[in-house]
């Protein structure tokens, strides 16, 4: 018999799928512990004008569609009104199938709205009009949305130079879900930039109120920073890298480069990859010393589009895939931090498939038994964030690791209409364990193998952050 599209069995082929998720995933609260959430929109508690505004601003994956649908940059990062840019995003759906756009989006419209027509231009004036009457209705203020998801935890992603006082203001309300910061300073260690990276520099001498001199002392103000995410509840860092970084280096050798930088001198290739290094290294420490979750995002080649870039800058759907060597640098780099006892509890999110095996029987070479699934081969990333990809990364890591102690799904999304996305796993999830079953490959225990569903989807995540530690 023919399914309904996306029915309460989405994705869901076996009977005993469908009971793995009905009876143990579905209500299950969310752990976001990785976004791209703007927190003075959290903290402000917006109403978001019309769809266009919360589901189409900042989302490379549907404008990334939208060029390849034949639909003119005007309509979308461009001058065009907002109906204008919805109408062209709606003329492109249809054209989606079998894109993970296509089930995002309809899953969005029926969660969130209650809409199960299909989107399209016939529908568009219609779906257009209802969700914006309710986006401008108190229940649809970003708070509402998150609460409304059964979300428990969102970590937002925030530059150490950040001051956090919209996390302060989140807090102070006393709002019942927890909103930290994450730790990301990329910017900080850019040394192939040697431009940007000094104005980086002299931004953080204003707000520690001296001169940064000498690297010894920018280290000393980067740890600061450090400590002042500590203070406001942050229990992670996180990169965004092509590959780890760990070439040999001296102190006097990291010293001398950063004085080169500051005289705005260009380094050559080894120097940025000292510094680089030499940067990681002390981030990693500092993270162990924190008792935080360090996370890696390796693999991304970004900016492949000059022309695009210099039009539309950063950000705007035109990186891909990489193809660099990870294992030597991520072995080395791990390696040094164990040697020392310095290695923290660490994710590492791969966006090749082509490296899926190789990171995640490298993450298997650095578990030490102190905690359960300490090194952790992370969820499926960006592009491959779909089921094909979701899938190859469960298969991975259960053949290679331990998929009873991953630490489940995250949106990594910069939009406040994405936790779908969780669901969008969790039945991914059940339908691998639930054909399973009825193939005979693992035994008929619906208790037990409910409760290991029921960990990777939250209790995992729970236990391995410590967000129960903030204060």
């Amino acid at each position: 018999m023919m399914k309904s599209f996306l029915n309460e069995d989405f994705l869901l082929e076996t009977k005993t799928a469908q009971r793995l998720y009905h009876d143990h995933a579905a209500a299950l609260p969310i752990i976001d512990y990785h976004c791209h959430l703007p927190p003075n929109e959290i903290a402000d508690d917006i109403n978001f004008d019309n769809l266009t505004r919360i589901w189409l601003y900042g989302d490379h994956y549907k404008w990334r569609a939208m060029r390849a649908n034949g639909i003119n940059e005007a309509y979308i990062t461009g001058n065009k009104n907002d109906w204008e840019k919805f109408e062209a995003w709606a003329a492109t759906v249809p054209y989606t199938l079998r894109n993970p756009l296509y089930h995002w989006t309809h899953l969005e419209l029926q969660r969130y709205f209650g809409i199960h027509e299909l989107l399209s231009p016939a529908t568009a004036k219609k779906i257009y009009d209802e969700c914006n009457e309710k986006l401008r209705s108190p229940e649809f203020s970003v708070r509402r949305l998150i609460e409304n998801n059964n979300v428990e935890v969102v970590c937002t992603t925030d530059d150490p130079l950040d001051s956090l006082s919209h996390h302060q203001k989140i807090k102070k309300d006393n709002y019942e879900v927890q909103v930290l910061p994450a730790f990301r300073p990329d910017k900080a260690m850019q040394a192939d930039d040697v431009e940007s990276l000094n104005v980086y520099v002299n931004k953080l001498e204003g707000i520690i109120g001296s001169d940064i001199c000498d690297f010894d002392v920018y280290l000393e103000a980067l740890k600061s920073r450090h400590d002042h995410f500590a203070a406001n509840g942050c229990r992670l860092s996180d990169h965004g890298l092509e590959q780890l970084y760990a070439a040999n280096y001296t102190g006097q050798e990291i010293r001398v480069i950063f004085l080169k930088i500051r005289a705005e001198k260009v380094l050559s290739h080894d120097e940025v990859l000292k510094f680089k290094s030499a940067m990681l290294y002390h981030f990693a420490v500092w993270d162990h010393e924190k008792d935080w979750v360090q996370q890696y995002h390796l693999g991304a080649l970004r900016n492949n589009n000059t022309r695009a870039l210099m039009e539309a800058g950063p950000d705007t759907g035109y990186d891909s895939i990489g193809d660099f060597s990870q294992g030597r640098p991520l072995s080395k780099f791990m390696n040094q931090l164990g040697a020392g006892n310095n290695l923290a509890k660490t994710i590492i999110y791969n966006l090749n498939p082509a490296d899926n095996e190789l990171i995640a029987a490298m993450a298997g070479n650095f578990n030490d038994g102190s905690v359960a699934g300490k090194i952790q081969f992370g969820s499926a990333w960006w592009f491959l964030d779909q089921k094909d990809g979701i899938t190859k990364q469960l298969n991975t890591l259960s053949n290679l690791g331990l998929l009873s102690r991953m630490v489940g799904m995250l949106t990594d999304s910069r939009s406040f209409l994405s936790y779908p996305r969780h669901e969008y796993f969790r039945r991914i999830l059940c339908n691998l364990l639930g054909n399973d079953i009825e193939n005979g490959e693992l035994p008929a225990d619906m208790e037990w193998t409910g409760k290991i569903i029921q960990d990777i989807c939250y209790y995992n995540a729970k236990n391995y952050f410590g967000f129960d530690k903030v204060k």
